[in-house]
């Protein structure tokens, strides 16, 4: 039988999974919060192991958010002042242009550093490109990570039910 409480954390997973693609929310917090949610209500070891499984791979995916993409820009030659820059125009971006300004912030200003460092669109051009796909490296991890805690809770709910 499903619970009002299951119900609402899986809205509120589902909710934070949307947070993930379109960065309004931490999403990533929220589908793990409403793990941590719904074991605080059990308050059972079937519960705080689905917690704890959650948590594994929250953590692993936080690491994999940070280094996969990172190591992918600096391979292809782009600096790491040049992402500090962009990452910091790109959170001035979230708050100037809700949901669209952090990530088109962060691709123009690598293009834009890009194009004054090498003084050529095809280097800039290629730079922002690998900036491209290391933002969509990025969501994806984020994506895969609340799947997968998805998916954890919902072993765990079909496991523990009465």
């Amino acid at each position: 039988m499903t619970t009002a409480t299951d119900a609402l954390v899986l809205l509120a997973m589902l909710v934070g999974t949307v947070g993930v693609v379109v960065p309004v929310l931490p999403g990533l917090v929220v589908v793990w919060g409403a793990t941590l949610a719904w074991a605080l209500v059990r308050q059972d070891g079937p519960g705080w192991l689905v917690f704890g499984v959650a948590t594994v791979l929250y953590a692993v995916g936080l690491v994999a958010k940070y280094l996969l993409p990172g190591r992918r820009m600096k391979n292809a030659g782009v600096d790491g002042a040049v992402v500090a820059v962009a990452l910091a125009v790109a959170v001035v971006g979230f708050f100037v242009v809700p949901v669209v300004g952090a990530p088109l912030g962060f691709v123009l200003t690598v293009y834009v550093l890009e194009q004054l460092k090498h003084r050529e669109h095809a280097a800039a051009w290629r730079a922002t490109s690998q900036a491209i796909r290391a933002v969509l490296l990025n969501v994806g991890i984020e994506l895969g990570t609340a799947f997968a805690i998805i998916a954890a809770w919902g072993v765990g709910v079909l496991a523990t039910r009465s």
